[in-house]
C-alpha cells in the first residue's frame, strides 16, 4: 500500500484560535454516574489544561448519593487519572482541578434539592465570577428529564434568552424511543426552554473526522463536482464494534441497534455526507440542509422493509447479564436507504452497524462508478479493474483513503490497485480532541452547529418508526443469526450482492 505523506500547513496563529469558554458554572445532574466519570469530567479537565476554561469557571455535581465534598472530588480525580489521557499527567493538575468541584446531593424530584442548588450557584457567581451563566447537563436516564426541567423552572434557574446572563441545557440521548415519544419529549422541553437554550447532544458529531466531512466536501473543488449520482454508484456507512453489550445489557435489551446507533449516529453521518452546501457556516444554515436530507429519505413500507432491512443478533447475546431469555433485540442492522432528491436519486446508501463484529471501524465509503470502457485490450486487465473508493475513516486511525488504479512497473501492461492514505496523527502531529471536549466547549460558547435541532430529531424518528413497528410486529425467527467475530448475518451479504455490490470489509 502506498502512503501519501502530507504536510499540514498551519493557517497562521488562528489555527488554535478557538474562543475560550465564557465565565460559567457547569452543573451535572447524574454527577456520580459512569458518563460523568468516564467522559464529561475528563473532557472538562482537558479543556482546563488547554486553557479553554479559566478561573471564572466552576463545576457543580448533583446526584442522589450522599457524599462529602472531599469524597466526590476524590472520585472525580481517580477518574481523571484513569480516563483523561492527558499526555503530561501531573497529580497537582488533578488536585487543582478538584478545587473547582462542588457537590449537591438530593432527589431530582425534590424541590429542596433545587433550593440548595440555587444557593450554591449564587455563591459560585459571587466567589468565582461565573457571571450568572449556567450550563446544565442532564447525564441521567430520560425518565429523569421531566422532574429536572420542571424543578429548574420552578426554582427560577432557567433565565430567558437575551439577558445579561444565559442558561443552557444539554440533553443526552436517547431523545425518545419512537416518533410519538420524541414529540412528547420535545413538547416538554419547549415548555421549559427556548430552542436556542436546548442542546441535544450526539457525541458522534463531536468527532473531528465527522466534522471534516464538510471541510473535505466543500473546501476541495476536486471532489465536490463528483459528489453526486453521476459519479457515485453507492455509498456505504459502517459503524462496527468488536465488543458486546458488556454491562449495558438492561439498557441495550430495551433499545437495540436501530435506536442506539442507526436513528442518531448513522443518520447524522448520512446527512453530512448527502447534504447540499449551506449558505453559510452558521448553525441553522447547516442544520437546515441536514433536515432536507432527512425529509428526502424514501419512506419505508412493509413490502420494502423486508427487502431493504436485515437485522441480526450475535450468538451469546442472550447469555449476557440482564438480557432476557429468548430476547429478539437486534445487535446488528444493515439497511439499504435512498435519498430522493436531485443529487442522489437512485444511489443506494448502505448503512451497517453492529456489535461483536470482525473489526472496530466507523467510516464512510463512496464507491465510484466503473469506467465506461476498458481501453487496455487484455481481458485479464479489464476484468481486474476495480472502481475507485474514497473512504473517510471516523474511527479508529482517523483519516482519509483513496484507492485508484495504477500501472505496475515492469515490461508487461499490468494494472494494480494503490491506496493513498492520510491519517490525522501523521498529518497533524497528534490525536484529535475527544468528542465531548469540542461539544462541551461549543455548548458553553452557545454554538449549536453540532447539536440536534428539534425538527431534525422528529424527522429521523418519523422515518425509522415504521421499521421499528414492523419488526416489533414481526420479530425475527432466526436469532441468534451470526457468530461473534464475523461480519454479521449472511443475509446482509445478500443485501448488496443481489445488485452486484459488496460491503467494504476493511
Amino acid at each position: 500500500m502506498a502512503t501519501a505523506r502530507i504536510e499540514a500547513v498551519a493557517p497562521s496563529e488562528t489555527r488554535s484560535a478557538l474562543r475560550a469558554a465564557p465565565p460559567c458554572a457547569f452543573v451535572v445532574f447524574g454527577a456520580t454516574g459512569d458518563l460523568t466519570r468516564r467522559k464529561l469530567m475528563p473532557a472538562i479537565f482537558k479543556l482546563r489544561v488547554g486553557g479553554f476554561v479559566g478561573d471564572t469557571f466552576a463545576v457543580l455535581g448533583v446526584a442522589r448519593r450522599e457524599l462529602e465534598l472531599g469524597e466526590f472530588r476524590k472520585q472525580i480525580q481517580d477518574g481523571l487519572r484513569e480516563f483523561s489521557k492527558v499526555a503530561t499527567w501531573h497529580p497537582e493538575r488533578a488536585e487543582s482541578f478538584g478545587e473547582m468541584l462542588d457537590y449537591v446531593s438530593g432527589d431530582f424530584d425534590d424541590p429542596q434539592t433545587y433550593v440548595r442548588l440555587r444557593s450554591e450557584l449564587q455563591r459560585l457567581d459571587r466567589e468565582r465570577g461565573t457571571g450568572g451563566n449556567h450550563l446544565f447537563y442532564l447525564a441521567t436516564p430520560p425518565s429523569e428529564f421531566e422532574p429536572i426541567l420542571r424543578n429548574l423552572r420552578a426554582a427560577d434557574l432557567i433565565t430567558p434568552p437575551g439577558g445579561a446572563s444565559w442558561t443552557r441545557v444539554v440533553i443526552e440521548k436517547p431523545f425518545g424511543r419512537d416518533y410519538r415519544t420524541a414529540v412528547a419529549l420535545n413538547k416538554l422541553v419547549s415548555e421549559v426552554l427556548d430552542e436556542s437554550q436546548t442542546f441535544r447532544i450526539d457525541h458522534y458529531l463531536g468527532k473531528e473526522t465527522v466534522q471534516n466531512i464538510l471541510v473535505f466536501r466543500f473546501a476541495n473543488s476536486i471532489f465536490e463536482p463528483i459528489w453526486n449520482r453521476k459519479y457515485v454508484e453507492y455509498v456505504e456507512i459502517c459503524a462496527a464494534e468488536t465488543l458486546g453489550v458488556g454491562t449495558r445489557g438492561k439498557f441495550y435489551d430495551q433499545t437495540g441497534v436501530l435506536r442506539d446507533i442507526v436513528q442518531n449516529h448513522l443518520l447524522e453521518v448520512l446527512c453530512l455526507t448527502a447534504m447540499e452546501p449551506p449558505n453559510t457556516n452558521g448553525a441553522d444554515d447547516i442544520r437546515d440542509e441536514k433536515l432536507k436530507v432527512l425529509k428526502g429519505l424514501r419512506e419505508p413500507w412493509s413490502d420494502t422493509i423486508v427487502r431493504d432491512v436485515v437485522l441480526g443478533q450475535y450468538r451469546g447475546y442472550r447469555d449476557e447479564p440482564d438480557v432476557a431469555n429468548g430476547s429478539v433485540t437486534p445487535t446488528y442492522a444493515a439497511l439499504r436507504v435512498f435519498v430522493d432528491n436531485w443529487r442522489w436519486q437512485g444511489v443506494p446508501f448502505y448503512l451497517r452497524a453492529g456489535k461483536k463484529l470482525a473489526q472496530r471501524v466507523t467510516e464512510v465509503s463512496l464507491h465510484m462508478q466503473s469506467v465506461p470502457h476498458a481501453l487496455f485490450g487484455r481481458p485479464d486487465v479489464c476484468e481486474n479493474l476495480e472502481p475507485n473508493v474514497l473512504t473517510l475513516r471516523i474511527q479508529p486511525e482517523e483519516g482519509i483513503r483513496l484507492s485508484f488504479a495504477s500501472k505496475i512497473p515492469g515490461y508487461d501492461f499490468d494494472v494494480g490497485r494503490v491506496q493513498m492514505d492520510m491519517t490525522y496523527v501523521e498529518a497533524f502531529g497528534g490525536e484529535p480532541p475527544e468528542a465531548y471536549e469540542r461539544l462541551l466547549l461549543d455548548a458553553m460558547r452557545g454554538d449549536a452547529t453540532l447539536f440536534s435541532r428539534r425538527d431534525a430529531v422528529e424527522a429521523s424518528w418519523r422515518w425509522i418508526t415504521p421499521i421499528l413497528d414492523y419488526f416489533e410486529a414481526h420479530p425475527p425467527q432466526d436469532f441468534p443469526s451470526y457468530e461473534p467475530g464475523s461480519w454479521g448475518p449472511h443475509a446482509a451479504e445478500e443485501l448488496t450482492a443481489r445488485e452486484g455490490r459488496g460491503w467494504k470489509n476493511t
